[in-house]
């Protein structure tokens, strides 16, 4: 049996939860105990939960804090927020889970029966240690990329272009890696928007920092530095070459 720990400083939401988590009839037990910083890492460290629901605005700090007072990260997180836009961008980039209040059952039961999933595999700090680098605004951002076989920790300046295939996203890195991930383009276009990356054609998405030119022949392609050929979509034309002189 798996123990569930809901961190959340309103009773009402940490009860709710666990009525919630308990109709679904998994094979879990809830702790709805943690109502600030303190007394949630003293929960963590009595129950020794498997998965933790943790709520990141707190009246003595944030869900964050929690993490960074807790040495063994030995449980899945999944976040509880009513906004905080910043924070789960920064969430998004670690490749964790959360949750936007008021917490929907469908998307509650999903997100558990991942971190279930997720519990008997080997933990990794890294998506915790890349949370904590990217919610510092100084330092440079990282990006999470999971796939069947590993966990990669890629710097967006290491990122050449992204390329889909359906639901699937190759990554082509600097050091002539390239990464398949099980995500659509539209997410990572939406995560990278604001650095520099640009949708330049329904199936690619290139970092503007490493263009080397632009080829009129074929209707028009833009080659990156790395040879490859992208080709650009009349529809995208007109921003492509705005960006391109706000270079």
């Amino acid at each position: 049996m798996k123990k569930v720990l809901i961190i959340d400083d309103e009773n009402r939401t940490r009860e709710l939860i666990a009525k919630m988590i308990d109709s679904f009839g998994m094979d879990v037990q809830t702790f709805p105990e943690g109502e600030n910083v303190q007394s949630g890492i003293a929960a963590i460290e009595k129950h020794q939960p498997d998965i933790v629901f943790l709520d990141i605005q707190m009246p003595d700090g944030t869900g964050f804090d929690v993490l960074a007072s807790v040495p063994n990260k030995n449980f899945e997180v999944i976040f509880i927020t009513a906004h905080e836009e910043f924070a789960i961008k920064a969430i998004k980039f670690s490749a964790l889970d959360y949750l936007l209040k008021p917490v929907d059952l469908s998307e509650l039961k999903s997100s558990l029966e991942k971190a279930i999933a997720l519990v008997d595999e080997k933990s990794d700090h890294q998506q915790f240690e890349v949370l904590e680098n990217n919610m510092n605004p100084k330092e440079k951002k990282r990006l999470v990329l999971k796939t069947q076989e590993s966990v990669h920790v890629v710097e967006l300046d290491q990122i050449i272009r992204c390329e889909s295939d359906r639901n699937y996203t190759s990554f082509f890195l600097l050091d002539n890696k390239k990464i398949l991930v099980s995500k659509t383009l539209k997410e990572y276009e939406t995560l990278l928007s604001g650095h520099n990356f640009l949708r330049v054609q329904q199936s690619h998405l290139i970092n503007l920092n490493y263009i080397d030119r632009y080829d009129k022949k074929d209707g028009g392609a833009v080659v990156m530095k790395d040879g490859s050929e992208v080709p650009l979509s009349p529809a995208k034309r007109e921003v492509f070459f705005q960006r391109l002189e706000n270079l």
